[in-house]
């Protein structure tokens, strides 16, 4: 089974994060801009939490608030859960798949090393299952 520490091998090693105080809309840009749908929330390297499109939705266009007067801290989820390079990747989609969420931060001792989705997830699940069956295929053709 693999890691995340395997997982973050294949990803960039770049971590998209925003300061408390940038306004909704202007996240919103960023997540646009870089075709992402989560951004780490992180003020002088602690991890405050996370924005993600399921927050904009929620608190901000059904409640009726503007994403330009809007600061991100104010609909942010606080304190999201994090991992570390070492959980495996059935720990990581039992836990997103029991607490409905589908971005997770890596971090090692209180730095954010990495951010895991459900996308990256799958990935590799798919790829470790063509693996297998390749390997079965071989082994019976043999």
């Amino acid at each position: 089974m693999k890691t995340v520490k395997q997982i973050l091998k294949a990803k960039p090693d770049i971590v998209h994060s925003v300061t408390p105080e940038i306004s909704v809309y202007d996240a919103l840009k960023t997540m646009m801009e870089k075709n992402i749908s989560a951004l780490l929330v992180i003020e002088g390297g602690h991890l405050l939490g996370i924005f993600t499109e399921r927050d904009y939705a929620r608190k901000i266009i059904l409640q009726g608030k503007s994403s330009k007067d809007t600061a991100i801290h104010e609909v942010m989820t606080k304190d999201p859960h994090t991992i570390t390079r070492d959980e495996t990747t059935d720990y990581c989609m039992q836990l997103m798949t029991h607490r409905h969420f589908r971005h997770l931060p890596v971090v090692e001792g209180a730095t954010v090393i990495g951010m895991l989705s459900i996308g990256d997830l799958v990935k590799h699940i798919i790829e470790d299952q063509q693996q297998t069956i390749n390997q079965l295929e071989n082994y019976i053709n043999s």
